[in-house]
């Protein structure tokens, strides 16, 4: 077999993915990743920073970027801005928060990430540092369209022991406002607060047997009633475009979904190399990710997640 000859990089400081400061004319906060050596697998890193920008879609199949005024004229809902609330704590899936807050703002949302922790920086399962907008504490008296709760372990458990956000979350389940979980979250977080009952629900596999039998159901995405649940950072995106749809419409969750390229298997078949060459490496595989000013956020945080549990060494 040939030797693939790769870069050999040198452990240093934690990566810093900053995302630029709240932008009052959009009301859109902004939130901060850092990467630091992640705990699992112990994998050097550098320093970089990224200022990213969240974005909006309108009605047509062309992105929209942040302007200085709020109003989308060609949404149906631009009159009435969503809110949404997605808490962090400490071991939260990265991936499942990042792309929850990053799908939901590109449909227009005003996205509130709130950490349920005494700090607003937070250690997520994989070793990512998310920066939450705000504590929860200020969220107690706030409305919200939707709460969305992501998954990890122990995050989940660190959202269940919050007294705020049980009260936020069970008074959005009341008043039948739009709440839901993935992965650990259903089992581990909505089931001790009472607020799976009755309802058709489906978590990580491994916390399936958690879930009440006849109300569990083995899917990717479970939609009941107010309640949306969902497998695991696989399904991360399709819980999320779920989402997009019960706040925006049909519509506009497509278009969202064009825009990620969101194929199936079918619609886009992988096409074979006519010339294909094997290689090997006799050691761990070396992987630079490369990021500059613009890069998309959502990519990042997945190449490197998926580099991590497959115990790649990365450099940022």
């Amino acid at each position: 077999m040939e030797s693939l000859s790769c870069l050999v990089l040198k452990p240093s400081p934690p990566t810093r993915l900053f995302f630029p400061p709240r932008i009052p004319q959009m009301a859109l906060p902004g939130s901060t990743f850092v990467f630091p050596f992640s705990m699992d697998y112990q994998l050097p890193i550098t320093t970089a920073k990224l200022a990213l920008k969240p974005i909006r879609a309108s009605t047509s199949a062309v992105p929209t970027t942040p302007s200085t005024t709020s109003t989308v004229t060609s949404s149906p809902t631009a009159a009435s801005t969503k809110k949404v609330l997605v808490p962090i704590g400490f071991g939260t899936e990265e991936m499942e928060a990042v792309i929850l807050v990053d799908v939901l703002r590109r449909a227009g949302a005003e996205v509130t990430v709130a950490s349920v922790e005494p700090q607003l920086e937070v250690q997520a399962s994989g070793g990512t540092k998310l920066v939450a907008d705000t504590r929860i504490s200020t969220c107690s008296d706030r409305v919200f369209d939707l709460v969305a709760l992501p998954g990890g372990m122990p995050g989940s458990a660190q959202l269940r022991d919050c007294e705020i956000l049980k009260k936020i979350t069970s008074k959005q389940a009341e008043e039948k406002r739009l709440y839901g979980g993935i992965s650990t979250a259903p089992a581990v977080t909505l089931l001790p607060w009472g607020l799976l009952k009755r309802k058709r629900t489906t978590c990580h596999p491994a916390f399936f047997d958690r879930l009440p039998t006849f109300w569990a159901v083995k899917s990717n995405i479970q939609v009941s009633g107010e309640l949306t649940t969902s497998q695991g950072p696989g399904t991360s995106f399709l819980f999320a475009l779920a989402l997009v749809e019960q706040l925006f419409g049909e519509s506009v969750a497509r278009e969202i979904g064009e825009l990620l390229f969101m194929h199936s298997a079918d619609d886009k078949p992988r096409k074979e190399e006519f010339n294909k060459v094997d290689w090997a490496v006799s050691h761990t595989p070396r992987v630079l990710v490369p990021v500059a000013n613009g890069s998309e956020e959502i990519e990042i945080v997945t190449i490197v997640d998926i580099l991590r549990r497959a115990k790649g060494q990365y450099m940022i």
